[in-house]
């Protein structure tokens, strides 16, 4: 099993979220963040005065997938979330060692 943790931009994460329904994914956990990276942060003007913005509001989104998905959903991932501009995020691939429904005591793929 695989642990996917993709960080994007707010505004595309309607079109992610409908990317991975549509291969059949639909269990997530998704999370407002707020990061910097290469892309530095930006200055605001509020009222004439200026303000650095630092960390720049993301999405998480984590899914666990059997190994035989990850390529699917990474490149879904990818192709749903591009822009081409610098802030379009970063995706983690972890080895997930096991998972349990706590309904159930289902374990591994079947817990998923």
């Amino acid at each position: 099993m695989k642990r996917i943790e993709a960080i994007i931009q707010p505004f595309k994460f309607e079109a992610v979220k409908n990317a991975l329904k549509g291969i059949g994914i639909g269990g997530m956990t998704v999370t407002d963040v707020r990061g910097c990276g290469r892309q530095k942060g930006h200055i605001e003007v509020y009222r004439g005065v200026e303000y650095r913005i630092d960390l720049i509001p993301k999405v998480k989104i984590d899914i666990i997938v059997s190994s035989g998905q990850t390529n699917e959903v990474v490149q879904t991932i990818l192709n749903s979330a591009r822009t081409g501009s610098i802030g379009d995020g970063k995706i983690f691939i972890y080895d997930l060692d096991d998972a349990i429904r706590i309904r159930s005591d289902e374990r591994g793929d079947l817990a998923i």
